[in-house]
């Protein structure tokens, strides 16, 4: 669909909106038509799966429409999405290749998006200017000028945009980061997050396209390479794609588990409207681990393999919490079972991330993980990228959001191909 009809029909659809839609006023145990939040998926691969079992349990969320350029994985999703709308007494779902004739949808309310996290950016700032509300994946942009945009989009059509970094709803991360914002192991002197390596150059060979797949649409606004399935598996594959760390399609698993962990230590820092200050890579050619960043406060984070994967060392004069999906532990032992007081500073409450965002579409209000957050968070990803291919300490104003590098400001976003375009919304 060309931009100028995508515009045309979604500022039309957006303009029939009333400011708050039937399902703002809800409440009721049966859900009627008016009280349904409509949803379009878009991105089909392994996390979709994950993704539509989550927000279908929420009892206000029906599919109206998916949308994937993979013929197979298209398929495979709208024959689950049928059983779920099935079981909520509807039936009917849109089928699309294309994620703008989804977003055309009068219809629809909301859009989750779990492609290759080269898209986030166009998709997202589309669905705002559409007028859909936003779920989209962590890590939440591919280059910080990216993110930012998302954010000022989301503020300028007014959406709810949660971000996927589902840690927040989880009680290990919660109590760890309430634990820690109410120094319960004392001043912090430093913390250590494991995740694996640097983001990559993409040296694959170039092999035949299949069939099935639309792989011009697939690379949409990078820059053009061929297709090899590393990038893009067939369905039959249970390997998860690694397009994630390939510059150009994703961050490594510094984004792709940093996205996790990295924000874990903003949330307990109350850092969500800020970030580091310095980042300063090791002296080693080409290492993947060993950079640390500082807040204006003198705390330094490291990345380093401390002993656990995917967990995060918090390091206080009083003791040590170390957390992960899997563990919540700390020394002296019995820290981590302390009742969190009326009278400490709270963090906000979730347990359920995909309730969560239902709940703030229907309150107009800001969830756990608001764009900005994924936004912040997403930033020290890629600033801790940008550092480990420059080899040399860059100075960070997270406020302007610019290095005192040339380069660096230079690595804050990247060239579109074609005709596409993340600035304009």
């Amino acid at each position: 669909m060309k931009r100028r009809k995508f515009i045309g029909q979604t500022a039309k659809a957006a303009a029939a909106l009333t400011i708050l839609p039937s399902y703002v006023m809800g409440g009721k145990s049966h859900v009627a038509p008016s009280d349904r939040i409509n949803i379009g998926y878009i991105g089909l691969g392994k996390q979709s799966d994950t993704l539509l079992r989550g927000i279908s349990g929420c009892k206000e969320a029906y599919v109206s429409a998916v949308c994937d350029v993979d013929k197979k994985k298209l398929e495979h999703f709208y024959q689950r999405a049928l059983k779920v709308n099935e079981n909520k007494g509807i039936a009917g779902i849109e089928r699309f290749k294309h994620y703008r004739e989804l977003l055309a949808m009068k219809d629809l309310d909301a859009v989750v998006i779990a492609t290759p996290d080269h898209w986030h950016a166009q998709m997202a700032v589309d669905a705002a200017a559409a007028g859909k509300d936003i779920y989209c994946e962590k890590p939440l942009a591919l280059t910080i000028a990216e993110g930012r945009a998302m954010v000022d989009a989301t503020r300028k059509h007014k959406r709810v945009f949660q971000t996927g970094s589902m840690q927040r709803s989880s009680y290990n991360f919660r109590q760890a980061a309430e634990l820690v914002a109410n120094n319960y192991i004392g001043k912090i002197k430093e913390i250590n997050v494991s995740v694996g390596e640097p983001v990559m150059q993409c040296d694959l060979p170039s092999l035949p396209t299949p069939e099935y797949l639309d792989w011009d649409l697939w690379i949409g606004p990078s820059m053009y390479r061929s297709y090899n399935p590393v990038l893009s598996p067939p369905i039959e594959d249970s390997k998860w794609a690694w397009w994630r760390g390939y510059q150009g399609f994703g961050g490594g698993y510094i984004t792709d588990w940093g996205a996790h962990m990295f924000d874990i230590v903003q949330w307990a820092l109350g850092m969500d409207r800020s970030g580091p200050v310095e980042f300063v890579p090791p002296n080693e050619p080409a290492a993947k681990t060993g950079l640390y960043y500082v807040y204006a406060n003198g705390i330094k984070v490291h990345h380093k393999q401390w002993g656990e994967g995917n967990a995060i060392q918090f390091i206080g004069e009083k003791g040590t919490i170390e957390v992960s999906r899997s563990f919540l532990r700390s020394n002296p032992a019995d820290i981590v079972n302390t009742k969190i007081s009326s009278k400490d500073k709270r963090l906000y409450f979730s347990d359920n991330h995909y309730q969560d965002w239902i709940n703030a579409i229907k309150k107009r209000s800001k969830p756990i993980c608001d764009v900005e957050i994924g936004h912040r968070t997403a930033s020290i990803c890629n600033a801790v990228n940008i550092a480990y291919e420059l080899q040399r300490s860059l100075k960070w104003d997270p406020k302007k959001e610019i290095f005192n590098d040339a380069s660096a400001n230079m690595m804050r976003s990247r060239p579109y191909r074609g005709k596409w375009d993340f600035t304009k919304f």
